[in-house]
């Protein structure tokens, strides 16, 4: 399918000779079946089925070191050997719902390079013995839905999927379930719960999805960049992956990089780029709109701590956010100049957990609604001197005690605002003492 002019002002060029995930920068038209099928297309599969077991493949993906691009990091091929030996059916969820703020990569990879999605979907199916594969994707992604589902039955239609694969006798069915919109059901077992037609609210751990999952039955929950990098890693092997990034997390991350970025996108880089090189570089974003200074950097979407210019030099990776009392997370970068009021950010952030709460535990569904209430008061221009102490309070009673990481998710906002920023609300308090509402609001157009 062709790039509109205003399509291609989002898909900017990055300097990776050749890239794992984003392919269409390097392939033109590699949507297309039979364009990728001329580049090597369903090769990695038919490896995989026919030269390899199942085992074989479980540990190319462990020696590759490849970890989950959904935001904990922990290494796939580990995962997917936690199944327990001789429990059958066994299932492959895609997770497919992309709902952290500030992250778009999926869409790329679905709308621009979908065969790839569905080659590692078969692969990892084949690794795990599972015979039955679901994509669940966010309800609102409806033009992404309809592309997966025309480019699962072209793979049907060249035997690339269904009943005796390569005439191995291995059998595979790839079914595309539409989710309803929640946040929430991007954690994995709400994700379970959606798919068998239930509330969309996270389940009690243990047991592990590995152990039981979906309908009770082991279960492995991958997402959709994770899956994508599995064929180039079994066409390439273990080493060829690892050359890219660093010893600890090897391979490549699309960070999908907005706010006042002169050049928002998705760029695929190695992991231990540096934070500046991704701001600044020409290659990537280009510096800052109207070349304003960096305040505020969220470096893995909503959920992860926030960074400050002076954390510019920092490597994105795992091990080196973590010290920096961050998290990679799902890879959204979400680059804020110094007009913004950190107080706003952390009202907007956390009206947005508010909303999603599904309201299962009390900590996160009466904490975000007070959280809310007192930043909506303090940006409004009716903040109390008490008001800083009691967001500590509130904040500190949801710490460690929610039922999912909804809730600790929500805290991390008003805590990074006020461990950075603490006289921003302390001016904020003043100035409605004083009748004065000065806070200036987030805007990244």
């Amino acid at each position: 399918m062709p790039v509109s002019a205003l399509e291609s002002e989002f898909l900017p060029m990055s300097p990776l000779a050749e890239h794992i995930v984003l392919r269409d920068l390097d392939i033109e038209n590699i949507a297309d079946f039979d364009v990728y099928l001329q580049h090597g297309g369903y090769e990695a599969l038919r490896i995989a089925v026919t030269e390899r077991t199942p085992a074989d493949v479980v540990q190319t993906v462990k020696d590759s070191g490849l970890r989950g691009r959904g935001g904990a990091g922990f290494p796939t091929g580990v995962k997917w050997g936690f199944l327990p030996k001789g429990v059958y059916p066994r299932y492959l969820l895609c997770n497919c719902d992309e709902s952290e703020p500030g992250t778009f990569n999926n869409h790329q990879i679905i709308d621009r390079n979908p065969h790839q999605l569905i080659e590692g979907i078969a692969i990892s199916a084949y690794a795990i013995e599972a015979n039955l594969a679901y994509i669940y994707i966010r309800g609102e992604f409806a033009v992404a839905a309809r592309r997966l589902e025309r480019a699962i039955a072209q793979a049907y239609a060249r035997g690339f999927l269904g009943r005796n694969i390569f005439g191995t006798g291995y059998d595979l069915d790839i079914y595309v379930h539409r989710g309803a919109g929640a946040y929430i059901c991007g954690e994995e077992t709400a994700l379970m719960e959606s798919l068998e037609g239930k509330i969309g609210q996270p389940r009690l751990r243990p047991p592990f999805p590995a152990v039981a999952g979906l309908y009770g039955k082991p279960t492995i929950i991958n997402n959709v960049e994770t899956l994508t990098n599995v064929p180039m890693i079994v066409r390439h092997g273990a080493a060829w992956y690892r050359q890219f990034g660093t010893e600890k997390s090897p391979g490549t991350k699309v960070f999908s990089i907005s706010g006042h970025v002169k050049r928002p996108g998705n760029y695929e880089a190695p992991f231990g780029t540096p934070l500046r090189e991704l701001i600044f570089s020409p290659d990537y974003c280009q510096g800052m709109r109207g070349n304003h200074n960096v305040k505020i950097v969220v470096p893995g979407g909503a959920s992860a701590g926030w960074l400050t210019a002076d954390d510019l030099d920092v490597t994105m990776d795992y091990e080196a956010l973590a010290a920096k009392g961050s998290m990679l997370g799902s890879g959204g970068v979400i680059v804020l100049d110094e007009r913004v009021s950190a107080v706003e950010v952390a009202y907007k952030m956390d009206e947005f957990f508010k909303h999603e709460s599904c309201g299962k535990c009390t900590p996160c569904r009466e904490g975000t609604y007070f959280l809310v209430k007192v930043l909506h008061r303090i940006t409004h221009g009716h903040g109390r001197q008490d008001d800083i102490p009691l967001l500590h309070d509130v904040y500190n009673q949801m710490a460690g005690n929610c039922f999912c990481l909804l809730g600790e998710s929500a805290v991390v906002p008003i805590r990074s605002a006020l461990r950075l920023f603490p006289h921003e609300f302390e001016r904020a308090i003043a100035q409605a003492g004083n009748g004065r509402h000065d806070i200036i609001t987030l805007s990244v157009h």
